[in-house]
């Protein structure tokens, strides 16, 4: 006869892995100004001229910036929001 080893009842079955945190990426786009991209990062973050235009520097020579972190649910605002200036972002988790 073979006896079932259960587990106990206080222990949980799977431990959830802690939340790894999301970014809004900007991608370098052929159409919009550099001093537009600068204007956007500090009309909607609210970030410094110098951080604003480091930001849109990424942009333009790296090809993409990670402007902002946060939740799904907030990544997904500030998406929607990027789009909304005419700018191209995505949202990913950071690993």
């Amino acid at each position: 006869m073979e006896i079932e080893q259960t587990e106990s009842s206080g222990a949980p079955a799977e431990v959830p892995e802690p939340d790894v945190p999301w970014v809004t990426v900007v991608h370098n786009d052929p159409v919009n100004l550099m001093s537009y991209v600068t204007y956007v990062f500090q009309a909607y973050f609210g970030y410094s001229k110098d951080k604003a235009n480091k930001l849109m520097l990424d942009v333009h020579h790296k090809g993409r910036a990670i402007v902002s972190s946060g939740t799904r649910e907030e990544m997904e605002r500030d998406v929607q929001a990027m789009h909304g200036y005419g700018l191209w972002a995505t949202l990913q988790q950071d690993r």
